[in-house]
């Protein structure tokens, strides 16, 4: 019978029990839910109508926006995916359930990792999207993160047969680099990254090794918030301005600008207070001179985000990003309990716990209008991933590095030795992940499908082509 995580109990295990011991714990659990079980995926006969998931996560959000957030959702089954987190928590609430919590992704699919430069301006690969987590059950990244993988191949026009197998490599790379953790101390496990250069020069493709070399050169080499400053603002008068660039970039109107300016200092003073002493001295060199809202991905359309520009006495720039934090789309299906009032703090703790290296503005705010917001860099040498010219090999290896990278951040909060237990040494496990993503993929387009039909029936609004 398949149980649903809010009404499983949560396993704890004694952290000064032995690593043999733990692991052995961890296989025990194989009895109460064996691998197999993990391949399963059939739709609840009460399963919630995906086009009312949508509205309700409309709720709240900037409804001009919104014609844009289904624009981009309609592009394929995959942006559909990319948008549709809280339809598939819902699923995974109802599948199998080990019972083994730690600080999760939330929103775990490939383009949601890349490489980017730590605070040392060293370039590693990790996950770089963090506004859905949140304690839960280990498995829910995995699955919604092999899950992208087979559907994101469906969109590369690849055979089902590939799209398994990179499903696949997801849970078996997982499940060997958890192997690998399981036989470091936790303080090893928490200095641990992933290279993004090493891990380029694993891939057996020379021409897309060349092309990716050449990205991490320019990468390393980008002084962001000068070229942004001068691709982004013009000047007014004495002070520096952001571009509008509508319907994506653009300032809120309404009210009277001095009165708009004095609440996003507001907001921004708040900001301030949750950094560390050191980072509140350094941005006190800076005071904001500008601030515009724009639209960012797929799943965050709609809510309230921007960015901001700071400049220091002599004219240094530094634009900073800010998000809205909305409550976690896996909140209602879990039973581990709220650790945070603050949505913002929710998603930089759960960052800083998960990432090797978070950003060191990373920090959270709120205004008086009840709305929470976690505050980062604007683009700090980003490297995302370009699916459009992978060849069947490429997404092999990128799923295998995706896969390393979440067993690296689940290993900081989870106890891999447990993990490793649970999961074993042979490919029952990816086996299982890799039939549950096809399934999971199949179910994914009928949500498409049903959202196309709501378009047209006029249930959902959408934009014109922007």
């Amino acid at each position: 019978m398949i149980e649903k995580a809010a009404d499983k109990t949560e396993i704890s295990f004694d952290p000064l029990a032995s690593k043999t011991e733990r692991y052995e714990k961890g296989a025990a659990i194989r009895k109460a839910v064996p691998h197999a079980s993990h391949q399963e995926y059939i739709a609840a006969k009460d399963r919630e109508d995906p086009i009312d998931i949508l509205i309700k996560t409309s709720i709240g959000r900037i409804e001009s926006l919104l014609p844009i957030r289904y624009r981009r959702m309609m592009e394929s089954p995959f942006a559909f995916f990319r948008g549709a987190a809280a339809i598939m928590a819902a699923d995974l609430a109802k599948t199998p359930n080990t019972g083994i919590d730690l600080q999760l992704c939330g929103d775990c699919h490939l383009m949601n990792f890349g490489g980017f430069a730590t605070p040392e301006r060293k370039l590693v690969f990790d996950i770089n999207d963090f506004d859905e987590t949140f304690q839960g059950p280990w498995e829910w990244d995995v699955k919604r993160l092999a899950a992208s993988f087979a559907i994101a191949g469906r969109w590369l026009k690849f055979a089902d047969k590939s799209n398994k197998e990179f499903a696949w490599h997801v849970a078996d790379s997982y499940k060997r680099h958890m192997l690998d953790y399981s036989k470091l101390s936790a303080l090893q496990i928490w200095y641990a990254d992933i290279d993004l250069a090493e891990l380029i020069e694993l891939g057996k493709d020379e021409e897309i090794k060349e092309f990716h070399q050449k990205r991490i050169k320019k990468a390393a080499e980008y002084t962001t918030h000068e070229k942004e400053f001068a691709k982004m603002t013009y000047q007014d008068g004495v002070r520096a301005r952001i571009k509008d660039e509508p319907p994506l970039i653009f300032h809120s109107s309404g009210n009277d600008e001095k009165i708009i300016m004095k609440e996003a200092e507001l907001v921004h003073k708040r900001y301030i207070e949750s950094l560390p002493e050191d980072k509140q001295i350094l941005l006190s060199r800076y005071s904001m001179h500008d601030f515009a809202i724009k639209v960012v991905g797929v799943g965050s359309v709609g809510t309230l985000c921007g960015i901001s520009l700071l400049m220091s006495a002599t004219g240094e720039p530094i634009f900073l990003q800010f998000k809205e934090a909305r409550q976690s789309v896996l909140e209602q299906y879990v039973k581990s309990k709220k650790k945070y009032n603050q949505e913002g703090e929710r998603i930089v703790m759960g960052q800083k716990l998960m990432q090797s290296a978070s950003d060191i503005f990373l920090g959270w705010t709120n205004d008086d209008r009840g709305r929470f917001f976690y505050i980062r860099q604007l683009r700090d040498a980003k490297v995302k991933p370009v699916l459009e010219i992978m060849k069947e090999e490429n997404l092999k290896d990128y799923a295998k590095a995706c896969g390393w990278a979440l067993a690296r951040a689940h290993a900081r909060s989870g106890d891999p030795s447990v993990l490793s237990g649970y999961i074993g040494d042979n490919n029952e496990f990816a086996n299982a992940v890799s039939k549950f993503s096809l399934l999971y993929a199949d179910q994914n387009e009928l949500d498409y499908n049903k959202m196309i039909q709501a378009i047209k029936e006029g249930r959902l609004p959408v934009s014109a082509e922007i």
